[in-house]
């Protein structure tokens, strides 16, 4: 709950104000001559088109002007009068129609109506507010979101000329009754709650608001006393979700019959406005939460890269995108990255991006050429509807080789910094966009030293509406050739910060569009650390399998897992023997971590299964499981790979 204060200077809106405190004290109004308030109403006179005026004479004589004049003048003061009401109600609604989230709306309410409309204001809205069809949740409870009330001037406070003026006994201070109560159940089949049904606008003093008033502000609590006060409930387009108590000091006149419809478009504009909030933003919510969910909640560390990413959505008023990055593990240390980017700003677009994210990961898994997997998902986005088009780049990267594999499917092109500070737009064939249809992709093999960072990204970050795309990745460029220098020609600058300060090249203008970011460094293996060869599919097989793999340990100074690795080794060889036709192969990569990899060409994958007492196999997998640290099998084009990971000591 918040409050706020206006100062007592605002309240003239009326040049016809300034007319009455110039008035002399002993020149009293005529009884149809009604004050004069800040949104002012009727007069008391009736207008002469509806009836006849109380106070003039039944029948005028001919001649007498000033008793002639009278009705004209009340009919002219009727006239202003409703003029200036309805201009308030114009600006009273575009101000609050202004407002985009909640509370914006219900300071539009407030500022609109104090001082202009009334002196005090107290919103209360529904705790939980529904959203759309949900059935509200019971009981039914408001909380008071925001009071406002007019404060005297520091010249006003000192004189103590106004003080008496603009006490209010629900928001006098030295009354002892602010705050309002900040919670309220509507009881079922009370008096508030009979109001609140009712829709439409009361008086404080009626029947009905005399009862319901003391109820949701709180025991004990009063208001003023007359047509001072207005409770107006505040309904949606479905329920009520609130209301609004609009309070007027002794220095005005009090609320006429014509202020109620004032109240009830200001309550109506206001709760419409709400309802709109709430679903806009729980519609942003949802599709913010599903973009999110769809992004990798964290990057894999595959042997031989290190891996950043940053992620960032448009402007709040298209934060949702289709922009996505990834990185998949490939058999033989190898690791796939991915980056794209669905047309659109829209939950449509960010559940396509979610479909072809989850089709690239599938087809990795299935270690298909780059430029196979970005045909496969051209399949996939014309099968989601005719206009599903997205960008996409996929490489693969291959730590032994120091070799990257890249296809490009209508996506800016990568830029590659080298480890002495020269950064460079890769060459690689644009393609078509994903969804064209009817197209070839084409992959180039470049490559890929050690220290060398690669830097995958959307157009976000590069075009805008202040300058084109090629002027972009040329800034890029020369932004990572400048962070390279102050790290030095022999060290890579950290992967972390250099992502970091990529992302401090947008300007003022350059957020038209979300980003996605995908840094990869690459240290690869060295040869030393590779041991490979190739076994043919006979019973002697597993045999030399050991001896080969002995001697890698031995060369390498790891003779304490020499017996384990020689028993996993023996079991994983045996079960390819068997199967294979084409000769078996067998890799041990030494990093952190010491990794084994069998490849044949039998595409069955393994399952661990409990053997029986009776059975003479179908324990090597068991094996391999309580002595591995990780191990697993992928499918290949070619057949299949079964690996399994060591500690090192």
């Amino acid at each position: 709950m918040t409050e706020h204060p206006t100062s007592h200077e605002g309240r003239q809106p009326l040049a016809a104000r300034p007319q009455e405190r110039a008035r002399p004290r002993q020149q009293e109004a005529p009884p149809g001559a009604a004050a004069t308030a800040a949104i002012p109403g009727p007069s008391s006179v009736p207008n002469t088109a509806k009836g006849p005026v109380p106070n003039a004479a039944p029948n005028p004589v001919p001649g007498a002007a000033t008793d002639a004049a009278a009705p004209v003048a009340d009919t002219q003061t009727v006239s202003r009068r409703e003029g200036d009401r309805l201009r308030f109600v114009g600006a009273a609604t575009r101000r609050i129609a202004r407002g985009i989230d909640l509370d914006e709306i219900v300071l539009g309410l407030c500022r609109a109506s104090v001082p202009t409309f009334s002196d005090a204001i107290l919103v209360y809205l529904r705790d939980p507010l529904p959203v759309g069809d949900e059935r509200p949740v019971n009981p039914f409870v408001l909380r008071l979101r925001r009071t406002d009330r007019l404060r005297l001037t520091d010249e006003e406070s000192e004189s103590g000329q106004e003080g008496e003026r603009l006490r209010l006994s629900v928001t006098d201070p030295q009354a002892g009754l602010l705050p309002a109560a900040d919670l309220c159940e509507i009881r079922a089949g009370g008096a508030l709650a009979e109001v609140l049904r009712g829709v439409r606008p009361v008086f404080g003093d009626s029947a009905a608001a005399r009862v319901a008033l003391p109820e949701l502000l709180g025991a004990g609590r009063t208001v003023p006393t007359g047509h001072r006060a207005i409770l107006a409930p505040l309904r949606g387009r479905r329920r009520v979700i609130g209301a609004a108590v609009f309070l007027r000091g002794t220095d005005r006149p009090p609320f006429e019959a014509n202020d109620l419809l004032v109240a009830a478009q200001l309550a109506t504009h206001t709760a419409l406005g709400i309802d709109k909030a709430v679903l806009y933003g729980r519609e942003a919510y949802i599709a913010d939460e599903l973009q999110r969910t769809m992004l990798p909640d964290s990057l894999p560390q595959p042997t031989g890269v290190r891996l950043a990413s940053r992620y960032l959505p448009a402007a709040e008023t298209a934060r949702v995108g289709g922009d996505w990055y990834d990185a998949i593990p490939l058999p033989g240390s190898r690791v796939a990255l991915v980056v794209g980017d669905v047309m659109g700003h829209s939950m449509t677009s960010a559940a396509i991006m979610g479909q072809l994210r989850t089709t690239a990961q599938t087809l990795a898994g299935l270690d298909l050429p780059p430029q196979e997997v970005l045909h496969h998902l051209d399949e996939q986005a014309q099968r989601l509807g005719s206009d599903r088009m997205a960008t996409c780049l996929y490489a693969v990267y291959d730590p032994v080789a120091h070799r990257i594999t890249i296809a490009n499917a209508g996506h800016p092109p990568p830029v590659l910094l080298h480890l002495g500070g020269r950064a460079e737009v890769l060459r690689v064939p644009p393609g078509a966009p994903i969804g064209v249809g009817g197209v070839d992709f084409e992959a180039v093999e470049l490559d890929a030293p050690a220290g060398a960072t690669l830097l995958l990204y959307t157009d976000g970050l590069v075009e805008s509406r202040m300058r084109d795309v090629w002027t972009g990745i040329e800034i890029l460029r020369e932004r990572l050739a400048t962070t390279a220098q102050l790290t030095g020609p022999d060290h890579s600058p950290p992967l972390e910060a250099l992502c970091d300060d990529v992302l401090d090249m947008l300007g003022p203008g350059d957020r038209d569009d979300d980003i996605a970011l995908l840094a990869a460094r690459f240290d690869g293996i060295a040869p030393s650390d590779v041991a490979y060869w190739f076994l043919e599919p006979e019973d002697a097989a597993p045999g030399r399998a050991r001896r080969l793999a002995r001697r890698a340990l031995s060369r390498w100074g790891l003779d304490e897992l020499s017996d384990e690795v020689e028993l996993l080794v023996s079991e994983v060889v045996t079960n390819a023997v068997r199967y294979a036709e084409r000769p078996v192969t067998l890799r041990l990569l030494r990093t952190d971590i010491l990794r084994c990899e069998v490849g044949d060409d039998a595409p069955q994958l393994p399952r661990q299964r409990r053997a029986r007492e009776t059975d003479e196999g179908g324990r090597g997998l068991f094996l391999v499981n309580r002595l591995a640290k990780r191990w697993g099998a992928t499918r290949l084009s070619t057949g299949k790979v079964v690996w399994f990971e060591m500690a090192t000591p």
